[in-house]
């Protein structure tokens, strides 16, 4: 029904209703045509989110529900600064979503221990409002989100520098333009909207813009509006301080309890910290929450 976004829009409304206005500040644009699929459909763009891979019984295929830990992770400014040290001079201008996330894709593939040639996914959620030509009407309240794949075999991905993560990752949000929303509009009808994969695949995405921040029902701010449990398949970024004040990004991740020892390891050898270190930000944070 609708994407993050759209649902902030609608909550900020019901506040700002609650607390006397006559009418949203927003007001409401449905036009769900925009978005609908062509006549005929046509799928003009590949989308490989959504191929129909068999559930092998193999390492790193599916995530296992049983003895799965959940982890924090902190990334202050210290650490974002250590991994664009990593970042190749070509793919400088990337963002700190792109590098966090290339970070944790290739140190969770070495931590579920895939075989080396096994292909690995990843699928990071992308706005996509602004790049429909004209924009999607500012008080649009429909689904207007991406979910582009980067893919990569284990071996691959656990043997070359963060830069190899990094270029697939930029390159599949890339792909994601105003012919590719449509052709995804006609796939959901010519597919019956199919899901997602999930097989070998992290998801990720960075929820700190929502606009939870704003949400007012005439008794203050609120004290927290973010995430309420983990998602085993993919993690999503919040806004955090820690206990010494220090603002940075919460990455939430699910693993199991081995596979969690040998990611942290990869992310401390990442962060050049032994691994006592590098398991301080996530203890502060745990005590904090």
């Amino acid at each position: 029904m609708s994407d993050a976004e759209g649902v902030m829009q609608f909550i900020c409304a019901i506040g700002e209703m609650a607390r006397g206005a006559r009418a949203p500040s927003i007001p409401a644009a449905w036009e769900r045509h925009i978005l609908c699929a062509s006549v005929p459909p046509r799928v003009t763009c590949r989308h490989p989110e959504y191929d129909e891979l068999p559930y092998p019984d193999t390492q790193g295929s599916i995530m296992p529900l049983d003895y799965i830990t959940h982890k924090p992770l902190f990334f202050g400014p210290k650490e974002i600064s250590v991994l664009r040290r990593l970042v190749p001079p070509n793919l400088s201008g990337c963002s700190t979503f792109e590098v966090i996330t290339a970070c944790l894709w290739k140190c969770r593939t070495v931590a579920i221990q895939s075989h080396p040639e096994e292909e690995m996914r990843l699928i990071c959620a992308v706005n996509a409002r602004k790049i429909f030509n004209p924009p999607l009407p500012l008080g649009y309240y429909g689904n207007s989100f991406a979910l582009p794949v980067a893919v990569a075999t284990a071996g691959d991905l656990a043997k070359n520098p963060l830069g190899f993560a990094l270029e697939l990752m930029k390159k599949a949000k890339a792909d994601v333009t105003e012919e590719y929303m449509r052709s995804v509009a006609s796939l959901m009808v010519t597919r019956g909207r199919p899901n997602y994969t999930i097989v070998r695949t992290y998801v990720v995405s960075d929820v700190r813009y929502a606009g939870t921040e704003a949400l007012d029902f005439g008794w203050g701010k609120a004290v927290y509006a973010g995430l309420t449990k983990y998602v085993p398949v993919g993690s999503f970024y919040i806004p955090f301080t820690s206990n010494e004040g220090e603002k940075g990004i919460l990455a939430l991740l699910c693993l199991p309890r081995p596979a969690m020892e040998i990611f942290e390891r990869e992310l401390a050898k990442m962060l050049m910290k032994d691994h006592e270190t590098a398991k301080t930000p996530s203890k502060s944070i745990v005590s904090s929450m």
